[in-house]
């Protein structure tokens, strides 16, 4: 990298491929426009010592840029949010439905058991499998 006599660092944001800075008229070569007579290299050392702070870029425009990306960039993030929000949405609509369902089919296990077996014929096979046996004639006791 070669340091220049006269030269100087440029400004933080200036980008000269995407904006072009006010005050420099813009040519193309070859368009009719004569040829621009190159000074050595001591001129062009004491010309640009003369001119220090004789041009500036355009540092609105590079603010209206930069306002320009954060407010395309908060959209899509906006964006991006809803839809990350939406998904999320329809991930618990699914999973409360098979739930519910899940639900519904034991309950109905549960009442198809509580029928069978709060019948007479199931109470009395229970109370056999448990060791009681039927009772007698009941017994009257007289009053006194």
């Amino acid at each position: 990298m070669a340091v220049y006599q006269g030269a100087r660092p440029r400004s933080g944001f200036a980008l000269p491929g995407i904006l072009r800075p006010i005050g420099r008229p813009v040519s193309l070569p070859g368009l009719g426009a004569p040829a621009i007579p190159r000074p050595s290299h001591g001129q062009r050392a004491a010309r640009s010592r003369a001119r220090v702070g004789a041009f500036r870029p355009a540092t609105p425009r590079v603010g209206m840029v930069l306002a320009a990306i954060v407010i395309v960039f908060s959209g899509a993030f906006l964006f991006l949010t809803q839809s990350v929000r939406l998904s999320a949405t329809n991930y618990d609509i699914v999973r409360l439905v098979s739930e519910r369902d899940r639900l519904e089919a034991l309950t109905i296990d549960l009442r198809t058991d509580l029928d069978r077996l709060s019948a007479e014929p199931a109470i009395r096979q229970q109370a056999l499998d448990a060791g009681l046996g039927q009772l007698g004639a009941p017994i009257v006791v007289p009053a006194r």
